[in-house]
């Protein structure tokens, strides 16, 4: 996403005003999904998130932290990965 960029309300806002961005219109052409899309959908509820303290090696925090940002949801991926393998073996 090399078109993505960040900025504070405040930013967003200055933008607004000086005609740089706008607000989608209400005529925003709809995404045309076909009929039953959603009949099997799922909703998923995730648990909140505890926050703790751990001790990890440096080299594995490096390499998260190489991606880029979004190190810890990668690192808890992982382990939820880990986690749901562990439990489909029995």
């Amino acid at each position: 996403m090399k078109n993505t960029k960040t900025a504070s309300l405040e930013e967003i806002r200055a933008m607004q005003r000086r005609g740089k961005v706008k607000a989608p219109s209400d005529d925003a052409e709809a995404l045309d999904m076909p009929d039953g899309f959603w009949d099997d959908a799922d909703i998923v509820e995730r648990q909140p998130k505890q926050s703790v303290h751990l001790r990890v090696d440096a080299e594995v925090l490096e390499y998260f932290k190489s991606g880029g940002k979004g190190h810890l949801t990668r690192m808890n991926a992982v382990l939820r990965t880990y986690v749901e393998a562990q439990r489909s073996r029995g």
